[in-house]
């Protein structure tokens, strides 16, 4: 029963926005990838990930303002059963405009978030939580870009957490001419107990702020790209009712330069272990280094692929990492244009 309500209310608003809308389209994009990772810090973790992901939507264009987009994000793990092991609804409102944009539903998150470190949002995201459910709002001038979102994780059940993140990021630049910048990253992630209480349960706090200055002098150099950043991090940790806030904190660095099909990618930490549930593990050591080598050999209207290999260094150990991912985006295309 419940499933016939939810497909007659698809169809209602289908039918609803392809009635009010002045063109319709279709938007096609996904992503390859082969994972391998060789963690000696981290057994546990020293697994594979392989597989294909594949998102489609029609969107319902009230004007060029005004949007309305459904679909679907699919997930095939290679050797899984059955063949798409995890599908994600995609339903949302998007307005865009000159300086705005306004999501409000289950969108996806590449493009939106996936510019935070590492060490705050981990990169498995991409292939395992590709969607962000709940609301996003970005302004973009000259100057400045900000964004401030919420994702909701989890529905308070009588057995399932109630859970949902919360951030913001931007950055700010003088001039278009200079090189100097300033970024930030914020999140937070609130985890309070299902409707049924467990005895010993508590409310949970966990997050990750980052702050740091950062030239890009890829105009100074004989290189396609060459930036450098350096900053300061710190991650909140708490359990109400048994501690207070935990504050870890600090030094983070990273450069990156390409030329041609060819790229570096260093990033550097020192401080405070971290135990930030939605970032890279490696940040629960005292000095991490991660080092990636990254070759393109695919590059078309669209698609790119790549080949990274990645060393990482903490006191005492030495892990690998190797990993190729195919991503794509044929764009949105016109599928019905309706007259005024």
């Amino acid at each position: 029963m419940i499933r016939k309500i939810y497909l007659a209310l698809i169809f209602t608003l289908l039918t609803a926005g392809a009635a009010s809308a002045q063109n319709v389209d279709f938007h096609l994009n996904g992503m390859g990838f082969f994972d391998n990772r060789e963690y000696k810090d981290f057994v546990a973790r020293s697994r594979t990930y392989s597989g294909v992901r594949i998102a489609a939507d029609v969107g319902f264009n009230i004007d060029s303002n005004n949007h309305f987009i459904f679909g679907a994000n699919a997930l095939h793990e290679f050797g899984g059963n059955p063949f798409f092991v995890r599908v994600n609804p995609v339903a949302y409102y998007s307005y865009t405009g000159k300086n705005w944009l306004f999501n409000a539903g289950a969108f996806s998150r590449e493009g939106l978030l996936t510019d935070y470190p590492r060490a705050m949002l981990n990169d498995t995201l991409r292939y395992f939580r590709p969607n962000v459910e709940g609301l996003l709002t970005r302004f973009k001038s000259r100057h400045i870009t900000e964004t401030v979102w919420i994702d909701w994780v989890s529905r308070q059940t009588n057995t399932d957490r109630e859970q949902f993140l919360f951030g913001f990021s931007g950055k700010y630049q003088p001039s278009l001419k200079s090189q100097f910048y300033v970024s930030h990253y914020f999140f937070l992630l609130h985890d309070a107990g299902a409707a049924v209480l467990l005895p010993d349960d508590h409310i949970q706090d966990n997050g990750a702020a980052q702050v740091k200055i950062g030239a890009d002098l890829s105009h100074r150099s004989f290189l396609d790209s060459l930036s450098l950043e350096a900053g300061g991090m710190l991650s909140l940790e708490r359990i109400r009712g048994v501690d207070g806030f935990k504050k870890p904190k600090g030094f983070v660095a990273n450069a990156y330069l390409s030329y041609k099909r060819f790229a570096l990618f260093d990033e550097f930490y020192k401080g405070d272990g971290h135990r930030i549930l939605f970032g890279d593990a490696f940040y629960e050591k005292s000095t991490y280094n991660r080092l990636d080598i990254i070759y393109t050999p695919f590059i078309a209207k669209g698609i790119k692929g790549q080949f990274v290999f990645s060393l990482h260094n903490t006191p005492g150990y030495s892990s690998n990492q190797e990993a190729f991912r195919l991503i794509y985006d044929i764009g949105r295309k016109n599928l019905v244009k309706f007259k005024d």
